[in-house]
């Protein structure tokens, strides 16, 4: 029998890709303790001389941080809520009940994962603003002040639908077992609480992988955020708030404080995949099995 061989090459490149991958995030911290004179200075190096913890008070001043944080936590929040609550009803439904036109419907919401998003845009900007007896507007979607874009809800609506979340929890829901639904539609079981207390429970892996995904997309989406806050200014998240710092103030100066709000902005993303690891691994586990 051959002795078995350690595979030192397998660890050490994983270690090495490791480095390189966690070399950018320690940068980040590190600089957002550093001064703007030190930060300026054209000698690298990744440890701050000495370390400056007014950056963050600074920068929660500033960039308003306050604001920018709840704003973008509200939006996260309530979209991966209503996304893994459409997916998880539609992946039901396309997974486990019969109707005709099922499959035409599936192919057609395959579809729309393959379109661009910012083309959705400008038709989702239109509704959004002349969206009927909402924010003034009459009826018809007229003589109003922004509509759904004047308050919170037009950053959370356009995204409250997700093709991809519908497509992966349908092909989880299609390995749930039929006996299952079976037996509790004998013993009485309506389909909302088959759904509910059966399918939901089962498919928990998948509902904790598409929750992260939700989440890092809504807390890092810029373009449409960029978008509402030029109707309402009070509609800034963090990174539109913190590419406005960077965009218009000396970068030499605000750069530093810059790295201090991406720094609290990676905060709720890290928390998240923490309490969710565990379910994450397993359902990406389970599609690899697949």
């Amino acid at each position: 029998m051959k002795p078995a061989r350690t595979p030192w090459i397998s660890y050490a490149l994983i270690v090495l890709g490791s480095v390189i991958m966690i070399f950018p995030f320690l940068d980040m911290v590190f600089s957002s303790f550093k001064s703007a004179s030190e930060y300026a200075s054209l000698k690298y190096s990744l440890l701050p001389k000495t370390f400056v913890f007014d950056n963050y008070r600074m920068a929660f001043e500033q960039l308003k941080l306050g604001k920018l944080f709840r704003n973008s936590l509200i939006r996260s929040v309530s979209i991966m809520v209503l996304v893994l609550l459409t997916s998880s009803m539609a992946g039901y439904v396309l997974a486990k009940l019969r109707f005709p036109g099922k499959q035409l419907i599936f192919r057609f919401i395959l579809s729309t994962m393959m379109i661009p998003t910012f083309l959705f845009f400008i038709p989702n900007y239109y509704i959004t603003v002349h969206f009927p007896l909402v924010g003034g507007n009459d009826w018809l979607g007229q003589n109003g002040n922004g509509g759904l874009a004047a308050s919170p809800l037009g950053l959370i609506v356009p995204f409250a639908v997700s093709g991809f979340g519908i497509f992966l929890m349908r092909q989880f829901m299609i390995t749930v077992d039929n006996a299952y639904l079976e037996a509790a539609r004998i013993d009485g079981a309506g389909e909302l609480r088959i759904f509910a207390q059966i399918v939901l429970p089962m498919t928990a892996p998948a509902l904790a992988t598409l929750a992260i995904f939700e989440f890092i997309n809504s807390w890092n989406e810029f373009l449409w955020a960029l978008l509402m806050n030029s109707v309402n200014g009070d509609l800034a998240t963090l990174p539109v708030g913190i590419q406005t710092l960077k965009s218009y103030l000396d970068p030499t100066l605000t750069q530093p404080l810059v790295m201090s709000g991406l720094v609290i902005a990676t905060v709720p993303i890290l928390i998240l995949f923490i309490v969710l690891q565990k379910y994450y691994v397993r359902g990406m586990m389970h599609a690899g099995l697949k």
